[in-house]
C-alpha cells in the first residue's frame, strides 16, 4: 500500500484521505496514520504547487547551473552542496555524472540576477573551479505535469 499511495499522492497531493481510503481499499485512518508515518520519516518531504509563470504578470527567469568543484576530504560533497542549497534563490541542487558535479537550479526576475549570483556567490566559493549557466526558455513538462495544454499526448488516460 505504502508504495501506491506514494505514486497517487506524488501525481496529485490535493486528494482527498476519503478518496485515497477508496482507491486502494483501506479506511481513512490508515491513510492518515501512513501520511503522518511518512512524513516523520523523511519520505514525504514537502508538498509542492506546480505554477505555470508564463500565464501570470510576474517575470521569473530560470536558471541551470553546472558547477564543478575540488570535494572537501571527508565531507566528499555534502558540505559545497549545503552551503550552495543554504542560498534562499537556489530551488535545488543535485549531485551529477558527467563534466560537471552539481546541478544548481535557482529562480531570478531577470537574467542579470542569475549571472549575479553565479559571479557573486557561487563564484566566490574556494572549491568551486568552474561554472556554466543555462537558462529555461520555456517549460513543457514538468514533475509529470505538461505546462501547454494546446499540445496532444500519445499517452493514454489510466484511471483507477
Amino acid at each position: 500500500m505504502r508504495e501506491k499511495l506514494l505514486g497517487l499522492i506524488e501525481r496529485n497531493c490535493k486528494i482527498d484521505v476519503s478518496d485515497l481510503a477508496k482507491m486502494l481499499g483501506v479506511t481513512e485512518a490508515n491513510i492518515v496514520e501512513e501520511l503522518e508515518k511518512l512524513e516523520k520519516e523523511g519520505i514525504i518531504c514537502g508538498y509542492l504547487t506546480l505554477i505555470n509563470w508564463e500565464k501570470t504578470s510576474k517575470e521569473k527567469v530560470t536558471g541551470l547551473i553546472e558547477v564543478r568543484v575540488t570535494p572537501q576530504r571527508e565531507n566528499g560533497f555534502d558540505k559545497i552542496a549545503e552551503r550552495i542549497y543554504n542560498y534562499p534563490e537556489v530551488k535545488s541542487v543535485y549531485l551529477i555524472s558527467g563534466a560537471y558535479d552539481l546541478l544548481v537550479t535557482l529562480e531570478e526576475d531577470t537574467l542579470k540576477g542569475i549571472a549575479s549570483f553565479v559571479s557573486e556567490k557561487l563564484s566566490t566559493i574556494d572549491e568551486v573551479i568552474s561554472t556554466a549557466t543555462h537558462f529555461i526558455l520555456k517549460k513543457y513538462k514538468d514533475h509529470g505535469v505538461v505546462f501547454d495544454n494546446n499540445l496532444k499526448t500519445e499517452r493514454e488516460t489510466v484511471t483507477l
